[in-house]
């Protein structure tokens, strides 16, 4: 089994596309996944880059992604290290590269701030990866 850490782009894209991974395959997340979801979408229709109504189709699609989000004790924990580690301004990235690092293989993200964040603790790679093993 391979376990992807998605961010919340790639998330949108899952969702976007339709698609949907083997029963082989997991996806994993923080648990404010879902929040930059919806902030991104938000930020969308505010931008005009999306229409609202094709926004929330696009929230209630991702939705029914299956996906296992984490925000224990532990998770925290780690993404507080690793934003101490790293000098970061904030936890926010730290929690992505926390879930990536206790629960996945590999982190599927097309963030250049959130790939060099994950760089010395769990491999990082872009929606090409993921897309090869989608159904």
């Amino acid at each position: 089994m391979t376990r992807f850490a998605i961010d919340a782009p790639v998330a949108l894209r899952l969702a976007q596309d339709g698609a949907t991974l083997g029963a082989e395959h997991q996806l994993v997340g923080p648990g404010s996944l879902r929040s930059d979801l919806l902030s991104l979408l938000y930020g969308q229709v505010r931008s005009g880059e999306l229409e609202e109504r094709a926004a929330l189709e696009l929230l209630d699609r991702s939705a029914s992604l299956t996906m296992r989000l984490l925000a224990d004790r532990v998770s925290r924990r780690v993404a507080w290290r690793i934003a101490t580690e790293l000098g970061l301004p904030d936890t926010h990235l730290a929690e992505y590269v926390a879930v990536a690092t206790l629960q996945a293989d590999v982190l599927v993200t097309d963030g250049s701030e959130l790939t060099r964040a994950a760089g010395p603790y769990v491999r990082a790679t872009g929606w090409t990866e993921l897309a090869t093993v989608l159904a």
